[in-house]
This record gives structure tokens, C-alpha cells and sequence, in this order.
């Protein structure tokens, strides 16, 4: 077909393609080539009406006018659709007893406090403490000196702190910590909780409109680093959280479900995990 051919229905993605330059970015031509040809048969395999059409229009523009600084309407659709995950899945393939990735999720901070070995964490006095402890390994085993380990978490009440700033101390239930040569990481947290990821604007719409909930089930978020080795952005979730099996992100994954179990003492749970990183 050439560049001047005309748009049929049958060869619709075709002459769109056709269009393109020949002198343009290699990679651009080839992820709009597939994303319009995958586009143009989504539409033929569902015979889409012309007020699905529009529909989705509405949907996307509400989607992008909801967006601001504190809030990315279209990372929560990636998410909701597991695009997010898949995404991720793609760029962090992993050997077997290396730790799995899964979504970072829109509330790191950086530049969190660097904290002692022990320390806790939590400064609004809410939820059950738990401590969280563990090794930073490579795949054979030997322990990485010098990594760090940068946790957060929402708190007893489902909400990080920088959803309620004037409400929670600044850096509740956030840290870092450098291990040393043994690679251990130790620190007192609290036991998370669920909670929903918000609801209110388009997304919300869509979830309620195919049945589903907008919870996410108990966990922790990590990002541990170490020079040499790739990165894991990844949580853990809690093993007993009646949400696993049907997390809105789909960020789940079974390598990353610990053992949450009771202890007595002041400390009320524990939560042992260890991180397995590969080199560069």
C-alpha cells in the first residue's frame, strides 16, 4: 500500500501506518505502527458503536483533567488494567531466588532519614508495632554490606503521611537504612493495613462499573539499592489479608507474601524477609 492510498475499513491500520515518514526514529515507527494496528482490530473485534467511542473519549479527558501534582489519574488506569505490572514484569525479568519486583506506587518521598538498626519508625503512636528484619544477599548467598533499604507504609488508618500532612508527623512510618557487613536490616514498623486506592474520580467510575473493589491488601513497601547490583522496588504483603487474591493493582506476587506472626512484648509482630539482589 502506498502512502497515498485511501482508508478502508479492511486495511484501516495500513494506510494510517502507510503515512508515516521513512526518515523518523526507528523505535518510534515501530511502537506506533503495532499500538495502531492493535487499535484499529481492538475496534473491529468488539464492533465498536460510535457512542462507546465517545464514551471513551469522556472517560479519557475526565481521566487527564483530575490530574495534578499530588495525583496521577492515568498511572491509577495503568495500574487498575495491570499494565503497570506488566510493564515492570518486562523490564525487571529475574532468575529464579532473585526477588521479584512488583509496583512502586505514587508515595515514596525521597530523600527519607537515615536511621539506625532497631529504630522505629512510626511517630503517630497508632497500629500494632511490628519488627521487620532480614538479610540483603546476592544469589550466592553472601551478604551485601552497604546497601540501603528504604521502607514506607501507610498508617493504622490507611493513609500515608503525605495524604495528611497536617495530620501525621512528617516521615511517619518511613526510613532508611545502610546494612552493615552481615546485610542484615532491622527496624520497628507497624503491622499494615489495607486500604482502598482513591475512588472518587474516573477510575473509581470504571472499577464500580465492572464489579470490582478498589482495595489493596496490607503490605510494605521496600526500595533497596546496592552499587553493582540492580535495584528491587518492591513490598510484602501480609499473608492473612483477605484482599491477595484480588489486589487492584494485581501487584500480588507469591514470592513476596511473608510471614506476619505474633510475639510477645512490647513488640506485637514480627515479619521476617530476606532480599535477594542480582549484579548489573
Amino acid at each position: 500500500m502506498t502512502k497515498e492510498s485511501h482508508f478502508t475499513e479492511r486495511g484501516s491500520a495500513e494506510a494510517v501506518n502507510a503515512r508515516m515518514g521513512d526518515d523518523i526514529n526507528p523505535r518510534l515507527a515501530e511502537v506506533m505502527a503495532s499500538l495502531v494496528r492493535h487499535l484499529h482490530a481492538f475496534a473491529k473485534d468488539v464492533d465498536l458503536s460510535q457512542d462507546e467511542w465517545e464514551l471513551a473519549i469522556d472517560f479519557l479527558t475526565r481521566t487527564g483533567q483530575i490530574c495534578s501534582e499530588e495525583r496521577q489519574e492515568f498511572i491509577l488506569l495503568s495500574d487498575t488494567l495491570g499494565f503497570s505490572m506488566l510493564v515492570d514484569a518486562i523490564n525487571n525479568r529475574r532468575p529464579s531466588g532473585a526477588t521479584e519486583n512488583t509496583v512502586f506506587g505514587p508515595f515514596h518521598v525521597d530523600g527519607a532519614p537515615i536511621r539506625k538498626m532497631g529504630d522505629n519508625i512510626c511517630f503517630d503512636g497508632k497500629g500494632e508495632s511490628c519488627l521487620y528484619q532480614g538479610c540483603v544477599l546476592d544469589r550466592a548467598g553472601v551478604p551485601i554490606e552497604g546497601a540501603i533499604v528504604d521502607v514506607w507504609s501507610d498508617n493504622a488508618d490507611g493513609y500515608y503521611d503525605v495524604q495528611q500532612p497536617d495530620v501525621q508527623p512528617k516521615f511517619n512510618n518511613r526510613g532508611r537504612f545502610i546494612t552493615g557487613a552481615d546485610g542484615v536490616y532491622r527496624f520497628v514498623g507497624i503491622k499494615p493495613v489495607s486500604y482502598p486506592i482513591p475512588d472518587d474520580g474516573p477510575v473509581g467510575k470504571m472499577l464500580a462499573a465492572l464489579g470490582r473493589h478498589p482495595n489493596r491488601p496490607a503490605h510494605l513497601h521496600f526500595l533497596v539499592t546496592a552499587q553493582g547490583y540492580q535495584k528491587i522496588v518492591t513490598h510484602i504483603f501480609d499473608g492473612k489479608d483477605k484482599w491477595l487474591a484480588s489486589d487492584a493493582v494485581f501487584g500480588v506476587k507469591q514470592s513476596l507474601i511473608a510471614p506476619f506472626e505474633p510475639v510477645e512484648g512490647d513488640t506485637k509482630w514480627r515479619a521476617d524477609f530476606d532480599f535477594v539482589m542480582c549484579e548489573m
